[in-house]
C-alpha cells in the first residue's frame, strides 16, 4: 500500500526513504489515475522506467478484470503496489478493493509509511484520539447534509471525534452549514493544506469560529467535530 504526498513538492519531507526505495522497485501498480501516478513516480526519480511499468486503474470506472489480472501476476511471484491520488491508499480511496481481494487470495498486504491527512488532522486537533469515526464525504444536498451534521454532533456528545471531508470548492458552504447547525459550544477543528507551507490547523468552539472564518476556497480540508 503505497502512500503519496498530500501536495508538498518536496517528497522527502513526508515520504520516508525506505518507502521510496520500495516504491521505485515496483513495476506493477494499481492506481486511481494513471497520469498522476506517473507524475508522482517521476518526482521520486526522473529516470523511473515508466515504459516498463504496468498500471492497473481501480475505482468505479475501472475494468473489474483488472484487479484479478494484477493479483495473478503477484501470485506468480511479482510485487505490486496500490497507489492513491494523495495520502494513504484505502482511506477514502478505492485501494481497499485491491487489498480485500489480495487477502481473499492469501496474498500478503504490506502498508508502507507515509502521510494521511485524516490521521494528521486528528492528532493535531486536540480532540479525542482514542475514539473517532471517519465519514468520508457528507451528502451534497443541503437539507440532507444538515441532518447528517446534527447526527454527527449527537454522536460526538459521547466523546467520539467525528471526522469528514468536502470537495475543496464546496468548503465554504460546508463551513457555513456547520456553523448554522451545530451548538455554540461544540468544538470544531479545521485542518487545511496538511503538510504544505500554507498548512492551517485550528480547533475552536463553533461560537468562536463565527467571529472570523478562514478562507478555505480550493484548499484540501478535513473537518473534525466533538461536543
Amino acid at each position: 500500500m503505497v502512500p503519496v504526498t498530500l501536495g508538498n513538492p518536496d517528497h522527502a519531507q513526508t515520504i520516508p526513504a525506505g518507502t521510496i526505495k520500495v516504491v521505485l522497485s515496483l513495476r506493477l501498480l494499481a492506481v486511481e489515475e494513471i497520469r498522476s501516478a506517473r507524475r508522482f513516480l517521476r518526482t521520486l526519480d526522473r529516470a523511473f522506467p515508466l515504459d516498463d511499468t504496468l498500471f492497473f486503474p481501480v475505482g468505479k470506472h475501472a475494468d473489474p478484470a483488472m484487479i484479478p489480472d494484477l493479483l495473478r501476476r503477484v501470485s506468480a511471484g511479482a510485487d505490486a503496489g496500490v497507489m492513491s491520488e494523495a495520502g494513504m491508499p484505502g482511506l477514502a480511496d478505492p485501494g481497499s478493493i485491491v487489498a480485500a481481494e489480495a487477502h481473499r487470495m492469501n496474498i500478503r498486504v504490506i502498508p508502507l509509511t507515509g502521510p494521511s491527512s485524516i490521521m494528521l488532522a486528528l492528532v493535531s486537533s486536540g480532540l479525542n484520539g482514542q475514539r473517532f469515526a471517519f465519514h468520508g464525504y457528507l451528502p451534497v444536498e443541503s437539507a440532507v447534509r444538515q441532518k447528517a451534521l446534527r447526527d454527527l454532533e449527537r454522536r460526538s456528545a459521547g466523546g467520539e471525534t467525528q471526522i469528514f471531508m468536502e470537495t475543496p470548492f464546496r468548503n465554504g458552504k460546508m463551513l457555513q452549514e456547520i456553523l448554522a447547525v451545530c451548538r455554540p459550544s461544540t468544538r470544531l477543528c479545521i485542518a487545511a493544506d496538511i503538510t504544505l507551507d500554507t498548512e492551517f490547523v485550528r480547533t475552536k468552539s463553533v461560537a468562536a469560529w463565527r467571529e472570523a472564518l478562514p478562507n478555505l476556497d480550493k484548499r484540501p480540508t478535513v473537518f473534525l467535530l466533538q461536543s
